[in-house]
């Protein structure tokens, strides 16, 4: 959901045209390295300073692809394994956690990914009667026709969903004092629910939790409230100012990502001693990019499907390599583990000792969250919400697409 992404959606929607994505990621997984909007400056001073990173990063990125520089690579896992990434973790020299994430991370909740045949999100919007699936998250068609978009979102509207074990991970992070940030292409605001802060979050994709009036002169904020009361009464909500539609502050394709992405990358991803990214393809720009911006002695966990982010010289020397290198003799600080996103999470948090606390914490939230919303609500990571004794179902697929 940027140019976010792709034109226009903003949580994973691929761009439309390259892996799926699911609906918690609003340029919900965009698609195949589509590129979603760029930053506009809001001053010159934060073009200057924007341009300023970007020439460092520019010589980090032909120093790490050309080889030039004297900066070598400092060996900073014992082995290339999860177990490799847990004693990193534990260590004194990793203080400082970065996670991005994407929709893979939330489909166990029971949010349908984009692209997966028959099941995906744009194999259901016949009814629609859309152009092309992708028009649903287009900020052009959706000032014309509205419509559409309001209908699926009530089908998939934020507080209808718990979060997952991944989401609760992500928390434990931060009650340990090791998150500095969770980056997020999702827009189904489950970090939220499982207890992140704004201050802890770039919502790389924007988010339902808040809307805006869509005329440029007026922009009257409402709450998450106002948007659910209109969606859930069929109404297409219109600003009590100037009468313009209100949208939920989600990235659609066509669209800028928040300026807060952009200003706060440059210093989170400089000082980040570990990233960990999940449930995401990155195929979708900006957003793919952050990987190749951590230091070069910063080890990088992929926790997904399958692998993806590897390197490609030539979108590395465009700038917009991830340079991911899990296999090669010169691989030294990339780990990927395979399979569902909640099971990687639980066997990271056993060889960290805190598989019992995930567990726990899971149990108690969902309780917390049922006694408050009722049982109605859908339980995505239901292997913890009883004594668990089992790993997530092997159904629930960390699919980002």
């Amino acid at each position: 959901m940027d140019n976010r992404e792709d034109p226009g959606a903003a949580a994973e929607v691929d761009a439309g045209k390259g892996s799926g994505s699911s609906l918690t990621g609003y340029p919900l997984n965009l698609p195949q390295c589509t590129f979603v909007g760029e930053q506009s400056p809001d001053s010159d001073d934060e073009a200057g300073a924007s341009g300023q990173s970007e020439m460092d990063f520019l010589r980090n990125l032909f120093s790490q692809t050309l080889g030039l520089g004297s900066e070598k690579p400092e060996k900073v896992l014992d082995e290339l394994t999860l177990e490799g990434v847990s004693r990193f973790l534990l260590s004194e020299k990793c203080k400082k956690v970065v996670c991005m994430v994407g929709a893979g991370i939330s489909t166990a909740a029971g949010i349908p990914d984009f692209r997966s045949p028959g099941t995906g999100l744009y194999a259901n919007l016949q009814q629609y009667n859309l152009p092309y699936p992708e028009a649903i998250f287009e900020i052009s068609y959706f000032k014309q026709h509205p419509e559409p978009f309001f209908a699926l979102a009530r089908e998939l509207y934020p507080g209808q969903f718990k979060p997952t074990i991944c989401h609760y991970f992500i928390r434990l992070l931060k009650e340990k004092g090791l998150l500095l940030r969770c980056y997020t292409q999702n827009i189904d605001t489950l970090e939220r629910v499982a207890g992140l802060g704004e201050e802890d979050l770039v919502e790389a994709h924007g988010t339902f939790f808040t809307s805006h009036c869509t005329s440029s002169w007026c922009r009257k904020s409402y709450s998450l409230d106002w948007m659910k009361e209109k969606i859930f009464s069929s109404l297409i909500p219109k600003c009590e100012k100037c009468q313009s539609v209100v949208k939920p502050d989600i990235v659609f394709f066509g669209e800028n990502l928040p300026s807060r992405f952009f200003s706060l990358m440059q210093s989170d991803f400089r000082n980040v001693d570990l990233l960990i990214i999940m449930g995401t393809s990155l195929q979708v720009q900006p957003f793919a990019s952050l990987v190749g911006r951590v230091p070069t002695n910063a080890p990088r966990l992929l926790i997904n499907k399958e692998k993806t982010g590897e390197s490609d010289p030539l979108m590395s020397l465009m700038g917009f390599g991830c340079g991911m290198d899990f296999d090669s003799e010169k691989a030294y600080r990339d780990v990927a583990w395979l399979g569902d996103c909640d099971e990687g999470c639980l066997a990271l948090a056993e060889l960290l000792g805190w598989k019992k606390e995930l567990e726990k914490l899971v149990r108690e939230e969902h309780a917390a969250i049922d006694a408050k919303s009722g049982p109605a609500v859908r339980d995505g990571a239901s292997a913890c919400s009883a004594p668990a004794k089992q790993p997530p179902s092997p159904k629930k697929r960390c699919e980002e697409k």
